[in-house]
């Protein structure tokens, strides 16, 4: 069998003793060391144990398990392990199952460039899409499926996918597979799997029936806990503005007019405030796109695209539709609402501070959301910074009464005459204080 011989020099991938084609693919990507993560799950996952991760995103995840699988394939260990079922070229020996259509997207990319020249197969499955290119390249043979669990089910339902002779199974990001509602698909698929198989599960939270899924489907896993549960990166600065619902879009506007801001993402709870907010900013001739549910799989990936490639600077979306995109460089993100779940604040500020880097996370707080943010500060164990809000600014006229920035709900301001009022300053003091 094939053994590393890339120079320790080089990087410090090497003292993972993973194959000199994939040591070559990471050094490529501009990888000199691993992640704690990297570092933790890579070992186990080549000794054939099941892995319970429990990590945030941005720290590493998809490389800390699609490396050593990359391995497991091209040396062959696994198909000599699992000989009862004598996998045929046709069977899928991989199974990577993720929520949502960006990130299954990603991990697909990422074992396209870690698996380059080592003649694997793979592809990524999920809808909004038609069926029939995804299923003619099932058919020509994968080594590597990854998938969002509404599409694969209904493959599987159709009798388009077999998954008799699968090696290993990832679950990723398995606490937003429950809050997303997909967690019977998931046990579905889970019931199409042979039992016997190398298991890793990764979940940034884990929530009583994440736990108890994971008991179900793991033996002996080898626990990795890099980050505690539900807690925030260190090196994200975090504060909060104080202001009323129908002033945000104004603040927002007035604060991303620093050209410190260099890439931001805003998040909203509703797709109707991330299309009002993507426009309101594009009025003011700040470059932003809203992605949310409700747009097209082309939209989705060119508002991506135009993110990271610089073209627009601030990217707008709700929760679901961002959780998993990985962005490099964001140096903000701003919570346009304070979500009502704490653990998605972790998740939302998450995309910055990635890499090693340094970011801040600025949330708006409208005086109905107050009781959210005091949730938040419980579950992190720490108090944003409260910043001065500016005086003097404009108030939003929104049609009809529609949803206030404040998680889609009616402002609890009262409304005056006129498109414009000036708002009572809010905050607890000059500057910045601490409350």
């Amino acid at each position: 069998m094939l053994r590393c011989i890339y120079s320790p020099a080089m990087t410090g991938f090497s003292k993972l003793n993973l194959l000199p084609p994939i040591l070559k693919a990471v050094h490529a990507e501009g990888y000199e060391n691993p992640t704690p993560i990297q570092q933790q799950a890579i070992p186990k996952i080549l000794e054939r144990r099941d892995i319970l991760g429990c990590a945030q995103t941005g720290t590493g995840k998809t490389a800390a398990f699609a490396l050593p699988i990359l391995h497991i394939l091209t040396e062959n260990d696994a198909r000599a392990l699992y000989k009862t079922q004598g996998p045929s070229p046709r069977d899928i020996r991989v199974l990577v199952l993720t929520p949502t259509r960006e990130l299954a997207s990603q991990i697909g990319e990422s074992f396209d460039r870690y698996g380059n020249g080592l003649g694997l197969r793979n592809t990524v499955i999920f809808g909004g899409v038609g069926q029939n290119p995804q299923v003619a390249t099932l058919r020509r043979g994968v080594d590597i499926v990854v998938a969002t669990p509404g599409r694969l089910l209904d493959l599987i339902q159709q009798r388009l996918v077999r998954l008799n002779g699968l090696e290993i199974f990832v679950l990723d990001e398995a606490d937003r597979m429950l809050d997303m509602g997909f967690i019977h698909d998931v046990r579905k698929i889970i019931g199409h799997l042979p039992k016997r198989r190398q298991t890793l599960f990764f979940s940034a939270t884990m929530p009583p029936e994440i736990s108890k899924l994971a008991h179900q489907i793991l033996h002996e896993p080898h626990r990795i806990e890099i980050t505690p549960v539900a807690t925030t990166a260190e090196r994200i600065e975090q504060s909060v503005y104080h202001v009323p619902s129908n002033q945000k879009t104004a603040l927002l506007i007035q604060l991303l007019k620093s050209p410190a801001i260099e890439r931001a993402i805003v998040f909203t709870r509703t797709k109707r405030d991330a299309n009002r907010v993507a426009e309101k900013l594009t009025a003011a001739s700040i470059g932003a796109a809203a992605i949310h549910g409700n747009k097209s799989q082309g939209a989705r990936e060119r508002a991506l695209e135009d993110i990271k490639t610089g073209r627009l600077r601030v990217l707008v979306a709700t929760d679901i539709a961002a959780r998993g995109i990985d962005i490099d460089r964001v140096t903000h993100v701003f919570n346009y609402d304070v979500h009502n779940v704490p653990e998605s604040y972790v998740h939302r500020i998450g995309r910055t501070a990635r890499a090693g880097n340094k970011g801040l996370a600025i949330s708006f707080c409208a005086p109905e959301e107050r009781s959210f943010l005091s949730s938040i500060e419980r579950l992190i164990r720490k108090r944003p910074v409260v910043m001065q809000t500016p005086e003097q600014l404009p108030v939003e006229k929104r049609g009809g009464g529609g949803g206030g920035g404040g998680g889609g709900g009616r402002s609890q301001q009262p409304r005056r005459q006129g498109r414009w009022q000036t708002a009572p300053r809010s905050g607890r003091g000059p500057g910045e204080k601490r409350f």
